[in-house]
């Protein structure tokens, strides 16, 4: 029988995002999240194309992009509520990366799987930000699909997407917690 860790067990069973709109400063410094990127790095890679990078985006930078995604909802006539929840996202927050899929072509590795690497990278990162005492959250939104905003923002290849907009910061409420999966229902069992 293998030997299990049950700290990280009970670490992943218990697992909860932290809600973005309530994270705060102190945010991770230099350090600390360059140990976190080496972690969320860590991830199932076939062939070794690292099919990711990240963009880390501090203050000036959100204030930026909060101002961009303004514009660009204003210009895709985006409905004010909707449009002013995406621009809460960046101007309220301290620290944000932003994972970036980045496929390579390779004829033994298909685009599909390197994606999944990247959501592994994703997975990775807002583990490792939890389990350092941190308070993370894996958002998106309307914004990380708008190609002009993501090439004026961001400045990304075009082969390249945004796969999360992962906030970091400390945490000022405990999380609430949600129904989760019903595994019966979801689980088949093939056995001949």
């Amino acid at each position: 029988m293998p030997e299990s860790n049950k700290a990280v067990l009970d670490f992943l069973a218990t697992r909860r995002s932290r809600p973005a709109k309530t994270l705060t400063t102190p945010v991770p410094d230099e350090a600390q999240l360059r140990q976190l990127l080496t972690i969320a790095a860590r991830a199932p890679d076939h062939k070794k194309l690292e099919p990711w990078r990240f963009i880390v985006l501090e203050k000036a930078a959100l204030e930026r992009l909060a101002m961009l995604v303004s514009d660009r909802a204003l210009a895709l006539g985006i409905a004010p509520e909707k449009a002013e929840k995406m621009v809460r996202q960046f101007a309220d927050a301290d620290l944000v990366v932003t994972v970036v899929g980045a496929p390579r072509p390779d004829d033994a590795v298909p685009e599909m799987e390197q994606v999944l690497s990247v959501g592994a990278v994703c997975q990775n990162l807002l583990a490792a930000a939890l389990a350092a005492g941190w308070g993370a959250n894996w958002l998106t939104g309307w914004a990380a699909f708008d190609r002009p905003f993501v090439d004026a923002g961001l400045k990304l290849k075009p082969h390249e997407f945004v796969a999360a907009f992962l906030h970091i910061g400390t945490e000022t409420i405990a999380p609430p917690e949600r129904p989760r999966p019903n595994i019966e229902a979801i689980t088949e069992w093939v056995r001949s």
